[in-house]
């Protein structure tokens, strides 16, 4: 799945942001709200942009809320429930004013960006971030956004395989699954 490299980069901010600001379980564990949202979207945010700035206190609280609304997206998706996943999505977009801009920065080619209308940083993320749900919502992968299904596991992630198939937010999801799997064939057996 390659949309474009920009927009492959804002789902990729999207499912970070929402693993790093939102509460739940990570691989067997509780998984509760950073004590330092700022710190967590700086990090988040890091993922794909290595030189992004540091995030005031306000910022971080404010992309927190947006990685809760963003999660609600994912979790429509896991349902089977586009419907809702998209409603989610044209919310955002209407409430942020979403507008497509040209951009070239950092030695890269022209690109759309999208803004909000207030142009706060949570606005701007928002509106990219609900940008580039709604191109994955609106083509053939809608089915790629997913939450894992791994056991006490509720992080989200996109799936960027040639078949498509994938059902956990990581490896260590993945090889715990199995690994339960396997315990439990050798305890019956």
């Amino acid at each position: 799945m390659d949309y474009n490299s920009h927009t492959d980069g804002v789902v990729r901010v999207t499912v970070a942001l929402v693993n790093a600001l939102t509460s739940g379980e990570r691989r067997g564990r509780p998984c509760p709200a950073p004590a330092d949202p700022a710190a967590a979207a700086v990090e988040a945010l890091r993922t794909v942009y290595p030189a992004y700035r540091e995030v005031t206190a306000g910022e971080g609280a404010a992309l927190a809320e947006v990685a809760a609304r963003l999660r609600e997206v994912f979790a429509a998706v896991a349902a089977d429930d586009v419907d809702t996943a998209a409603a989610r999505v044209n919310a955002l977009l209407a409430e942020t004013g979403a507008r497509p801009v040209l951009d070239r920065h950092d030695g890269e080619p022209w690109h759309l960006h999208f803004h909000g209308h207030r142009d706060t940083l949570a606005d701007s993320w928002a509106a990219s971030c609900a940008t580039g749900l709604a191109i994955v919502l609106g083509s053939e992968f809608a089915d790629r956004l997913g939450v894992c299904t791994a056991p006490h596991c509720d992080r989200v992630y996109v799936d960027v395989s040639r078949n498509g198939t994938r059902r956990f937010c990581s490896t260590a999801c993945q090889n715990r699954v199995k690994t339960a799997a396997f315990r439990a064939r050798g305890r019956s057996g």
